[in-house]
């Protein structure tokens, strides 16, 4: 079976394949450095990771761009709160992402280009567009984009003009010819830093955000890209508006494929700083090893919702103690050598994948891999636990490290499996009881039942 892939622009999976015979040209777009980064930031970066790998593991080349926002809004208002340049700001926050990115496994992308390293190609981008009627100068000195003159707009996102109207805001004094028009060239304000404006022929000014990702994918990679990326929260109005801008400028597709990522919510509400449910990638590390995070995020498909909860953490890392107890269990054949995807296991982790990244089911398998090795005490399917696993970064580390940082934690969940099955017992669900048991058994934990009540001990 040949990799399909969900396409936001069709509503449809679709066959893939890339525009240059074994070579996949992506891009991402990447986070806005003015703060550390969230578990919304660590979801995208998580899922866009697998992606790439599994792309490489099917034998493709993959030149994955994602690029960095170091020119903002925020970034400058928090530059001036903290009494610094934008450079010190945005290089502090830079090293703080890929601090986080490493310790979750993430891979770095081929290419990281800086926003504020593009300028000269964003403007002359804002120029094919002024030259063919797309963009106009308004009297405040902003450049903006004239909506109404590129037909396509709206076709990523599904809205209509018509569906658009009805959010505008009227009182907007912002010298656009018409309330859906957006900024491209910003107009520089007395009160922000010389480090924060660029001259041009427009005057003194800035880009506005969505150009900078046009004028970056364009330069890194050409005016087709195989494959376009980001957060559900991207897809209006910043997708939308690149592929106005960049459509619009070459007259030529942006990128043939479409791919966005569910939001993270909390407790099942959406995850954000005005409602106190929001978590930087340090809060949460501090909290659970970086493996435990990677698999929660991965355990889910990356187009569904993501629940963030202590108590699915917690499942997740038990979960994971499963995968590693069977690699403890019996060490892998070190042979080097290629996955045969013939062997049963590998080519149902190989179908799941191969489905727009089927995590969920390629995660399944694994497990059944692991009863296997658990079964068999088989080193050859040891080995191919930890080779598919690999493919999407999971299993690679020392298994007794794991196992044992976190026996803490452990002991709390198996006091807990314990009052669950004596509960199941008090009210005669026998055969839930005994799911718990051989649960638990599966994961090398040996419960004895005595007149003083049960006790466990760790098996072989």
């Amino acid at each position: 079976m040949s990799l399909r892939i969900y396409n936001t622009l069709s509503r449809a999976l679709e066959p893939f394949s890339p525009l240059e015979p074994g070579h996949v040209r992506m891009y991402v777009c990447g986070m806005t450095v003015y703060d550390l980064c969230h578990l919304g930031h660590a979801r995208a970066m998580v899922a866009f990771d697998v992606v790439q790998r599994w792309l490489k593991a099917s034998g493709l080349r993959v030149t994955y761009v994602r690029n960095v926002t170091d020119i903002d809004d925020k970034i400058i208002r928090r530059a001036l709160e903290n009494g610094e340049t934008i450079r010190a700001l945005t290089d502090r926050m830079v090293a703080a992402l890929h601090q986080d990115a490493d310790a979750l496994g993430i891979e770095r992308p081929t290419v990281e280009p800086r926003a504020t390293e593009f300028v000269p190609q964003m403007l002359s981008l804002i120029g094919q567009l002024t030259h063919k009627g797309l963009a106009y100068q308004s009297l405040n000195g902003d450049v903006n984009y004239a909506v109404r003159k590129f037909p396509g707009y709206g076709k990523l996102s599904g809205k209509s003009l018509d569906e658009l109207r009805a959010g505008e805001r009227v009182a907007v004094l912002d010298g656009k010819d018409d309330p859906l028009d957006f900024v491209l060239w910003k107009t520089a304000k007395p009160s922000e830093p010389d480090d924060a404006q660029w001259d041009s022929v427009y005057g003194k000014g800035r880009p506005g955000w969505h150009i900078e990702c046009s004028a970056m994918c364009q330069q890194m990679l050409g005016e087709t890209i195989d494959i376009h990326g980001g957060g559900a929260d991207l897809q209006f109005p910043h997708h939308e508006n690149e592929i106005a801008q960049s459509e619009g400028a070459t007259g030529q597709a942006l990128a043939r494929f479409w791919m966005h990522n569910g939001f993270v919510t909390r407790d099942n509400e959406k995850m954000s700083k005005s409602l106190g449910n929001f978590f930087t990638i340090r809060e949460i590390l501090a909290q659970y090893d970086a493996e435990t995070v990677r698999f929660f995020i991965i355990r889910a498909h990356y187009r569904s919702a993501l629940n963030h909860s202590d108590a699915h953490l917690d499942d997740a890392r038990n979960s994971l103690k499963r995968l590693y107890t069977a690699l403890d269990l019996v060490t892998p054949e070190s042979t080097p050598g290629d996955i045969d995807w013939t062997q049963s296991f590998a080519a149902r982790f190989k179908a799941a994948m191969d489905e727009d990244f089927g995590t969920p089911e390629a995660v399944a398998v694994l497990f059944e891999l692991a009863t296997e090795v658990n079964k068999t005490r088989s080193a050859e399917l040891a080995r191919l636990l930890k080779l598919l696993g690999g493919c999407i970064g999971l299993l690679q580390g020392d298994p007794k490290v794991f196992l044992q940082a976190g026996a803490k934690l452990d002991e709390g969940y198996i006091a807990g499996m314990i009052e669950q099955r004596t509960a199941a017992k008090l009210a005669k669900n026998f055969a839930e009881a005994d799911r718990i048991r051989q649960d638990l058994l599966s994961q090398s934990i040996v419960l004895k039942d005595t007149a003083g009540g049960t006790t466990w001990e760790v098996g072989q």
